[in-house]
């Protein structure tokens, strides 16, 4: 039997939309949102009808009817840590994406569960999440910073990484479970993860924390001068906390966080952009080697991913530092919809079971 699933991917000013018929594309569209159309919503969840309703249109205009699904799949967001695979929506879950106390922020992909059960729920048919950004499998030991008080915490590109570790295990003729891989996701934030056995056992956090710095996002940093800035009266906690997310890597060094930009003046001969760009790329290196540690150098495959893999220099630049470790694979620019898609059809026929939100 074929399976037709839509997957919902929301942005902050985006609504990325697709259909699989099991392995094969129908159809992929991003709905472009004009901030001050959202703004007039107020709280993020209040665009949730909105939202849908341009998601049905799309459809229609592809020739999809609502009708012909067999399930939704919305992105993932910052629900509380869970391990990776396919998570049937639920109450608790909905309630946890509204709470912000639980990780600090929020973020446009918490609606993604609130749209899929929009869609779906009228319908009749289920409706899931798929490796959210709080997936968290890290081993105990991957958890102490330093201090009782604070812990590492797994905030990653998950659904891209773990899609692609599935894509690499196949391709290698291996079964998920069995493979020791370190999968790197290249974009405005950078994940590198180590994977035992199929399972992200250690993860940088991406979001706001440790790590390499990239085109956004400053990474881990030295504690004592963090501390100076944070008592320095220059920022407010709301804007250092931007400025270190949204502002800092190639951002603040170079005033642009396009890879595309930078790798054109590095090509001009402009010096800073090299060093910068060099730095990056040898801090990423940096974190793979650790990542090889982490799993005793038994790493079968390195894999890059994002849309900076489509930077030759950068590829170059992480190879030729990283190739002693393992052979690298390339998986440039992110599949996040077809993986949401993949995770739904797996539970539909039966290669996967979808799992019961905890909290």
């Amino acid at each position: 039997m074929n399976y037709r699933v839509l997957a919902i991917n929301p942005g902050s000013t985006s609504t990325k939309i697709a259909v699989y018929d099991d392995s094969t594309p129908v159809f992929e569209k991003t709905l472009r949102h004009d901030p001050e159309e959202l703004n007039q919503f107020g709280d993020l969840f209040n665009q949730t009808d909105f939202r849908k309703a341009l998601v049905m249109e799309a459809m229609e205009e592809n020739n999809v009817h609502p009708q012909s699904l067999n399930a939704v799949v919305g992105r993932g967001g910052l629900v509380r840590p869970v391990s990776g695979g396919t998570w049937k929506v639920n109450e608790a879950m909905l309630r946890d994406l509204k709470d912000i106390t639980i990780w600090g922020r929020s973020h446009a992909s918490n609606l993604g569960a609130f749209l899929a059960k929009a869609v779906a729920e009228p319908l009749g048919i289920p409706y899931f999440i798929v490796d959210p950004v709080a997936t968290d499998e890290m081993e105990d030991i991957a958890r102490l910073a330093g201090i009782p008080e604070i812990e590492h915490k797994s905030l990653f590109h998950a659904l891209n990484i773990r899609y692609i570790c599935r894509l690499l295990a196949e391709k290698l003729g291996k079964n998920l479970t069995e493979v020791n891989f370190i999968g790197v996701h290249l974009g405005g934030g950078i994940s590198v993860a180590a994977i035992k056995n199929g399972r992200v056992v250690d993860v940088n956090n991406a979001l706001l924390g440790t790590g390499p710095f990239s085109p956004q996002r400053a990474g881990s940093l030295p504690i004592g001068d963090l501390i100076e800035m944070c008592y320095s009266g220059k920022y407010t906690k709301k804007e250092l906390t931007t400025y270190l997310s949204k502002g800092a890597g190639l951002m603040a060094y170079l005033g642009t966080d396009s890879g595309i930009e930078v790798g054109k003046r590095v090509a001009e001969g402009d010096q800073k952009a090299k060093l910068v760009l060099d730095a990056m790329c040898y801090r990423i290196s940096k974190e793979i080697g650790s990542c090889s540690a982490v799993l005793a150098g038994k790493v079968e495959g390195i894999y890059l991913s994002g849309g900076l893999a489509y930077n030759d220099y950068i590829v170059n630049f992480i190879k030729e530092h990283t190739k002693f470790i393992a052979p690298i694979y390339l998986y440039p620019g992110e599949k996040e919809m077809e993986a949401l898609c993949q995770g739904g059809i797996r539970v539909l026929n039966g290669t996967e079971e979808a799992k019961e939100y905890p909290y």
